[in-house]
């Protein structure tokens, strides 16, 4: 042993050596726990996010996609109402011009104001 030491002293040493290593041993059991459950949130979150941002993505896909039909079927009524119109104006071309002045009058006196 050494000088000046009982073994009495020894074991509360290594008594309390022993009580150190277990409070450390249970601290770290309690951290990788709490560490464990922080992981899994964040996993959980993180899939939660990108489940949403998936959703998100498709929505504004369809969006678009509806988009783009939309404009289509403009597009395709305003073509044939030139059509009609064209039509309109080769068999009565008169009438399509007397027309055409007095709504340039009309669209002139609302503008004036």
């Amino acid at each position: 042993m050494g000088t000046g030491t009982s073994p009495r002293t020894h074991d509360r040493i290594d008594q309390g050596a022993e009580r150190v290593k277990q409070a450390t041993s249970e601290a770290v059991a309690r951290t990788k726990q709490a560490a464990d459950k922080v992981e899994a949130s964040v996993h959980r979150a993180t899939d939660r996010a990108a489940d949403a941002a998936h959703r998100a993505n498709d929505r504004a896909a369809d969006f678009a996609d509806r988009g783009r039909e939309l404009a289509d079927e403009t597009l395709d009524k305003a073509d044939a109402w030139m059509a009609k119109a064209r039509e309109y104006v080769r068999e009565k071309p008169m009438q399509s011009v007397a027309i055409a002045l007095g709504a340039g009058w009309l669209l002139g006196r609302i503008l004036r104001r």
